[in-house]
């Protein structure tokens, strides 16, 4: 099995041309310079990458062209989740041949309330149907969109049911308790906050193996200083960069912003049910961005006077 991507992992977002398919070249190229900017790693076909969008068809013709490219799968996590589990199986299956190093799996999210023994069944299912390529499955954590808990209880008897399959955990949650708590349960598991603001918790022995964050696809070289380095300025400048989003949706305002700094509005369009930013929206978002620059500018100043 392969080893934990530690450090920065942007959970990518996905291009889409007119028509609505997955745009694979601008993909290819984008998640090439992340890579040589500061990425340690990549999330492909998460939250941020409309994976729940995306059809089985379209979510594996995007996992075969990055296994086609020259890109390093060893520090691509994926997501394979689904409500159905042959989808999920399907795609985890596919993700193990392709050569990633990992499976993120989103829970099963339309029923509700769905109990441990019932997420223990599907878990345990995908793991069956995926066994003879022991692809590190990793949970992934996101309540909020998917009403489906993996609570550190239903972790811990995921551990002892299907041990180091269970390899990992992205917790978008928030709640950097509950992932301390998880990261409590075994050392073999990896655990990563989607929140720059946890990096320095990953540092020298710390509870964490990194943050997969959406807003590394902006300032992931911030992130690698911080990460790397210890540098708290520059987890200062990432943790300011994210917060320009507060209030706005996430996944078009990531794209926007990756759209205007490309100089390539063939990144910004969203897949149904997203719609992109508005204009009152994008003029706030650009003249937030605007005021970073402004404030670095004056600390800049301020630190040579």
């Amino acid at each position: 099995m392969s080893q934990a991507i530690r450090g920065v992992i942007a959970a990518i977002a996905t291009p889409f041309s007119e028509s609505g398919e997955p745009d694979l070249p601008r993909l290819v190229a984008r998640a090439a310079g992340l890579l040589d900017g500061g990425c340690d790693g990549l999330n492909l076909l998460g939250t941020t990458g409309e994976a729940t969008s995306l059809s089985v068809a379209q979510r594996i013709r995007v996992m075969e062209a990055v296994g086609a490219s020259a890109l390093p799968l060893d520090r691509m996590i994926v997501g394979t989740g689904a409500a159905a589990l042959q989808d999920a199986a399907l795609l985890t299956r596919r993700a193990a041949e392709i050569g990633f190093s990992a499976a993120l799996l989103l829970p099963p999210f339309y029923y509700k309330p769905v109990s441990d023994a019932g997420m223990l069944r599907f878990v345990e299912a995908v793991s069956e149907a995926t066994a003879a390529t022991l692809i590190p499955l990793y949970l992934y954590n996101f309540p909020a969109l998917s009403g489906v808990n993996y609570t550190p209880q239903l972790v811990a008897l995921l551990l002892d049911r299907l041990g180091s399959r269970i390899a990992g955990l992205k917790d978008s949650s928030g709640d950097v308790g509950y992932a301390t708590e998880v990261a409590a349960l075994s050392p073999a598991i990896a655990v990563y906050p989607s929140n720059e603001a946890t990096l320095f918790q990953a540092r020298m022995g710390g509870p964490f193996a990194g943050c997969i964050s959406a807003t590394a696809n902006l300032n992931a070289p911030d992130c690698a200083l911080a990460y790397h380095r210890g540098d708290p300025a520059a987890l200062e400048r990432a943790i300011r960069l994210r917060g320009i989003f507060d209030g706005l949706p996430l996944v078009p305002g990531i794209k926007a912003m990756i759209a205007r700094l490309e100089n390539d509005r063939g990144h910004a369009p969203t897949l149904p049910p997203l719609a992109p930013l508005d204009a009152a929206q994008l003029e706030t978002l650009l003249d937030r961005y605007a005021a970073l620059g402004r404030q670095a500018a004056s600390e800049t100043l301020g630190a040579r006077s």
